[in-house]
């Protein structure tokens, strides 16, 4: 067997099971339910310092090899979704089945078939070049898919108070769509959101004059904001879209006039706009038409973008060498845990398998996919850190 084939075949028994060994632990958002300490024994094995960051009930792992500069980081997280309904699912979601080329369960492709690459790949490299230069980094939480505060953000706030950056990070989202590798993203829009609450007079719907309806005076406005156009976005991103989550007024009675509306909406906005344009322009429209009104504004997150650049390059040829794909740049999609570690780190992607069951019943991932997923990261280590090609 060539170097190649041996490498190929270990990778791809080497991921398949820690997935599902991943898998297998029900790690529903917060609980990690001891994924971090799967890896990180793995991790300690290579000789990685490991640094636990666990607050507010979340489980985090930060964990390095080498002290020097560059610093190539692979971040990600261990929890999961809820299942959905049990009896609508083909087997288990937490005992990992293959069928039909697929590996099945719930974070089978978000994102513990990613984790298992990460692994596998590092062990890889460090087993061939233990004397590496600048250091290899894993940022790891399992609260990501809940509320998303007290997990990256805070490694992040962390390291950032302690002058710690990265000059290259791997987030492993599932990115590509049609097959492993179509698409990588190299950014995320911020994500803005308010909750609008007008005010009006409650009274007998016979009696309209005693009373001021909130949901008549906040019709133009809708109308106004739903119509406008607010921005061009840019090269890398679509334009800003606003749109109303829910709404809601009145008691349900038919004969009365409701004291009060309630409205929660969403700006996905591009690097052509920012939080504070976003909400001077929202607010000029609600102050022509609304008498009374409160406005609450939450900062999911703010827009990041990783340009062409020695990331991007290496990807996108490291993609092509391993699975023969010309990869896409996108920034479309909800938001990711990369907006955090933009902040400490100019370069960073999402790369990861398809995502069409993400979230969904019979979550599966490729078995197929798993080895190349696990090379593509390896390529990327070799070529960023090993300064060399795979042979």
């Amino acid at each position: 067997m060539t170097e190649v084939a041996a490498l190929v075949a270990a990778l791809a028994a080497d991921t398949l099971a820690l997935a599902k060994q991943l898998i297998a632990r029900p790690s529903i958002t917060p609980d990690d339910a001891g994924c971090l300490d799967l890896i990180g024994a793995r991790l300690a094995a290579m000789g990685f310092r490991l640094e636990r960051m666990d607050v507010g009930g979340v489980s985090n792992l930060w964990a390095r090899r080498g002290t020097e500069a560059p610093v190539f980081c692979f971040a990600g997280h261990t929890d999961v979704v809820p299942t959905g309904p049990l009896d609508e699912w083909h087997s288990d979601p937490f005992e990992p089945v293959v069928r039909d080329g697929l590996l099945i369960g719930r974070g089978a492709a978000d994102m513990k078939a990613s984790l298992a690459a990460f692994v596998t790949a590092t062990e890889s490299f460090v087993a061939r070049h233990p004397q590496h230069a600048g250091s290899i980094a894993f940022l790891l939480t399992s609260d990501e898919e809940g509320e998303a505060l007290h997990g990256s953000a805070h490694v992040v706030r962390t390291l950032a108070a302690r002058g710690e950056r990265l000059d290259w990070c791997v987030v492993g989202e599932p990115t590509s769509v049609d097959r492993l590798g179509d698409m990588v993203k190299n950014g995320r829009r911020g994500s803005l959101s308010g909750v609008l609450t007008v005010r009006g007079v409650q009274g007998h719907i016979a009696y309209p004059q005693l009373a001021r309806n909130p949901i008549h005076e906040f019709g133009p406005a809708l109308a106004e904001l739903a119509a406008m156009r607010w921005d061009d976005g840019n090269a890398y991103f679509p334009p800003t879209s606003w749109q109303i989550s829910n709404i809601g007024a009145g008691t349900g009675a038919g004969n009365m006039i409701p004291g009060t509306l309630e409205a929660r909406f969403n700006f996905r906005f591009s690097t052509a706009s920012t939080p504070a344009s976003l909400q001077a322009r929202l607010t000029e429209v609600l102050d022509r038409h609304l008498k009374d009104y409160t406005l609450v504004w939450t900062l999911a997150g703010l827009p990041y973008l990783t340009p062409a650049g020695t990331l991007v390059e290496t990807a996108l040829a490291a993609i092509r060498d391993v699975t023969g794909v010309e990869a896409t740049l996108s920034t479309t999609g909800g938001t990711s845990d990369g907006r955090f570690i933009a902040d400490i780190c100019s370069q960073v992607l999402e790369i990861g398998p398809c995502n069409a069951t993400i979230h969904k019943l019979n979550e599966a991932v490729a078995v197929a996919d798993l080895e190349p997923l696990s090379r593509i990261h390896l390529t990327l280590l070799d070529r960023l850190i090993g300064q060399r090609n795979l042979p």
